[in-house]
């Protein structure tokens, strides 16, 4: 076994394991995010996302623990074994808030809220930029930088969205309504936090993988 590894590792194929299994982590909270957006637009009741969740979620889970093994009996990995499993504990977290967002909206009776589709929009798109981005660890380092930067654009424009939604959110006579809005707002930031953490996990990565 121990020579299998070796082998693995000498030709690179350990290291597209890893950035696989980043990936279908990834696809997993890209996922989640349409099944927010479905939500948000009408497409998908809150029950009928927050019920399609539980198999998105599983799905990001296996992909996980599976990174987790791997990393265990890796020799080598494409960057720092420390920032791969940061990485891959702050995507695991934007699926978590993600899901939490459904679930809040559907157990606090709410609707989707359609002014929030931009901001899940960005999202998503900042995933999948992440994507590109573990997809070329291995043999395309160079492309890495690019798509973080880009992600990091993304992550910003859920922070905006949140801001300018909480400032009209006080602008209404409170009621009901307005604390679950303000709690659900708080979920969609949280989401874009926990993006920006990843685009960092991964930035600094390639950062000390240039020294």
């Amino acid at each position: 076994m121990t020579l299998r590894r070796i082998v693995d590792d000498l030709t690179g194929r350990s290291h597209h394991q890893l950035t696989g299994l980043l990936a279908s982590q990834l696809d997993a909270a890209i996922e989640g995010v349409g099944l927010a957006s479905a939500m948000s637009e009408g497409t998908l009741t809150p029950a009928q996302a927050r019920e399609a969740m539980v198999d998105v979620e599983h799905r990001g889970d296996t992909g996980r623990a599976g990174l987790v093994a791997e990393l265990a009996v890796a020799l080598t990995t494409p960057i720092d074994r420390e920032d791969l499993y940061r990485f891959s504990r702050s995507v695991d977290d934007v699926l978590d808030n993600i899901r939490d967002l459904v679930r809040e909206t559907d157990l606090y009776g709410a609707e989707g809220e359609p002014a929030d589709l931009p901001a899940l929009a960005g999202v998503a798109e900042g995933l999948a930029m992440l994507r590109g981005a573990v997809r070329g660890l291995a043999d395309r380092p160079g492309e890495v930088d690019t798509a973080t930067s880009a992600a990091r654009k993304c992550a910003g424009q859920v922070r905006r969205h949140y801001q300018l939604a909480m400032a009209e959110l006080l602008r209404q006579e409170v009621g009901t309504d307005t604390l679950t809005r303000r709690e659900l707002l708080r979920r969609l930031d949280v989401v874009g936090l926990r993006l920006g953490e990843a685009v960092a996990a991964l930035s600094d990565a390639m950062l000390k993988r240039s020294h």
